[in-house]
Protein backbone atom coordinates (compact mmCIF):
# COMPACT_ATOMS: atom_id res chain seq x y z
CA UNK A 1 0.00 0.00 0.00
CA UNK A 2 1.67 3.35 -1.18
CA UNK A 3 -0.65 6.35 -1.78
CA UNK A 4 0.37 8.52 -4.65
CA UNK A 5 0.49 10.99 -2.12
CA UNK A 6 1.05 10.85 1.79
CA UNK A 7 0.22 13.65 3.85
CA UNK A 8 2.58 15.20 6.23
CA UNK A 9 1.07 13.13 9.39
CA UNK A 10 1.28 9.81 7.08
CA UNK A 11 4.92 10.05 6.25
CA UNK A 12 5.87 10.33 10.23
CA UNK A 13 3.85 7.54 11.01
CA UNK A 14 5.18 5.68 8.01
CA UNK A 15 8.70 6.58 9.35
CA UNK A 16 8.31 5.55 13.01
CA UNK A 17 6.80 2.69 11.76
CA UNK A 18 9.75 1.25 9.57
CA UNK A 19 11.85 2.44 12.36
CA UNK A 20 10.31 0.47 15.12
CA UNK A 21 10.09 -2.47 12.93
CA UNK A 22 13.79 -2.42 11.53
CA UNK A 23 14.96 -2.03 14.88
CA UNK A 24 12.64 -5.01 16.21
CA UNK A 25 14.73 -7.13 13.63
CA UNK A 26 17.77 -6.43 15.16
CA UNK A 27 19.37 -3.46 12.85
CA UNK A 28 21.60 -0.94 14.16
CA UNK A 29 21.18 2.96 14.36
CA UNK A 30 24.00 2.86 11.81
CA UNK A 31 22.29 0.30 9.75
CA UNK A 32 19.30 2.00 9.41
CA UNK A 33 20.99 5.24 8.77
CA UNK A 34 22.98 3.49 5.72
CA UNK A 35 19.50 2.07 4.34
CA UNK A 36 18.42 6.08 5.15
CA UNK A 37 21.42 7.52 3.17
CA UNK A 38 21.20 5.14 0.50
CA UNK A 39 17.00 5.56 -0.17
CA UNK A 40 17.97 9.23 -0.07
CA UNK A 41 20.10 8.43 -2.89
CA UNK A 42 18.22 6.73 -5.06
CA UNK A 43 15.59 9.33 -4.96
CA UNK A 44 18.00 11.83 -5.56
CA UNK A 45 18.86 10.01 -8.84
CA UNK A 46 15.51 9.69 -9.83
CA UNK A 47 14.74 12.99 -9.38
CA UNK A 48 18.08 14.22 -11.46
CA UNK A 49 17.09 11.90 -14.55
CA UNK A 50 13.93 13.15 -14.64
CA UNK A 51 12.64 9.44 -15.10
CA UNK A 52 9.94 7.33 -13.29
CA UNK A 53 11.59 5.45 -10.43
CA UNK A 54 13.91 2.37 -10.77
CA UNK A 55 14.86 -0.86 -8.88
CA UNK A 56 18.18 -0.10 -10.14
CA UNK A 57 19.51 -1.09 -6.26
CA UNK A 58 17.83 -4.86 -6.34
CA UNK A 59 20.48 -5.04 -9.63
CA UNK A 60 23.25 -4.10 -7.69
CA UNK A 61 25.82 -6.55 -7.07
CA UNK A 62 26.59 -8.60 -3.77
CA UNK A 63 28.75 -6.64 -1.77
CA UNK A 64 27.77 -3.02 -3.26
CA UNK A 65 24.87 -0.60 -2.49
CA UNK A 66 23.23 -0.66 1.24
CA UNK A 67 23.27 -4.67 1.42
CA UNK A 68 26.90 -4.05 2.38
CA UNK A 69 26.51 -1.94 5.23
CA UNK A 70 23.93 -4.34 6.61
Amino acid sequence: MVPAQLDVKGTQILAKTLFKELRGSGYTPNQILGLSTELIDLVTKDLKSGQEPHLQAVDDPPGEGWRAAL
